[in-house]
């Protein structure tokens, strides 16, 4: 079961970047997107095919994810959906020097990640108060991120955070019982991340924005599988492996953040550039 828990991770993961990759080049093509018109927003989105398109596949995504959580520990989940930042550097042909670090660093972290889970990983559902505790924090954490940040790479990493709170909700919630009051709040997490997500996407590019969204939302909840899910710390060279893993997630986020990672992005090549591709 877990071994399925893992091949329906990837799936998702190939599903969820996928659609991402779609939705950048669409939203980033569209008029300015705003808050203050929400549902003309959400129509000017909806009404693009190619948008719409990487939306479905980001659902069908996030339900391989969520089964994938109900049969396998968090951590393993997300070692195996951590190549999604692979899948968004497919195809980019321009990368500046601090991509290129970024890229690399953060792939070189979630392998070493992956490769510090070894076999399988007791893990419970966690204390409901600490859950809300995390999922609070984070909603804080991703307001500084989006003031503190410039640009895309700013909302990009508020919404990586944002779904890290959602996953870790969903592996509360999957408990069932009365677990499933964590249902709004994961729903609503996910919400804050996906508008996050959109005005980043008309601010960055691919992977100043959703390349950071990725590596957090990855990142974060192996994290607080051994914080809160009771998934110990391995012994030995594996547990230096994992703590040398994020110290190359964190080397990875701030190369993708620097102003200078990358080309002056534009909109409308990066539209073209996706439907060549």
């Amino acid at each position: 079961m877990t071994a399925l828990g893992l091949a329906l991770a990837a799936a998702s993961a190939v599903a969820i970047n996928g659609g991402y990759r779609l939705q950048h080049a669409a939203a980033a093509a569209l008029p300015p997107l705003a808050l203050r018109r929400p549902l003309r927003s959400l129509w000017s989105l909806f009404r693009s095919r190619r948008w719409s398109i990487g939306f479905v596949g980001g659902i069908a995504g996030w339900v391989l994810y969520v089964v994938a959580l109900k049969i396998a520990p968090l951590s393993l989940v997300q070692a195996a959906s951590a190549g999604g930042i692979g899948v968004l550097a497919l195809g980019s042909t321009r990368l500046s020097a601090a991509e290129r670090v970024g890229v690399g660093a953060a792939l070189g972290g979630l392998l070493l990640l992956a490769v510090s889970l070894g076999g399988h990983a007791d893990t419970r559902h966690g204390a409901a108060s600490v859950v809300a505790v995390w999922m609070v924090a984070s909603a804080l954490a991703a307001g500084l991120a989006a003031r503190a940040l410039p640009g895309g790479a700013g909302l990009g990493t508020a919404a990586g955070v944002m779904y890290a709170a959602g996953d870790v909700g969903t592996k509360a919630a999957v408990g069932g019982g009365a677990r499933l009051w964590f249902v709004p709040a994961l729903l609503a997490c996910h919400g804050v991340a996906f508008v996050c997500m959109q005005l980043a996407f008309q601010r960055g590019g691919r992977l100043a924005t959703a390349g950071l969204a990725v590596l957090w939302t990855n990142a974060l909840p192996i994290l607080a599988g051994t914080v809160l899910f009771g998934e110990a710390l391995p012994a030995g060279w594996r547990g230096a492996a994992r703590i040398a893993a994020f110290g190359l997630v964190l080397v990875g986020a701030v190369a993708l953040s620097r102003p200078d990672a990358g080309p002056p992005f534009d909109a409308l090549e990066e539209a073209a550039r996706l439907s060549i591709d």
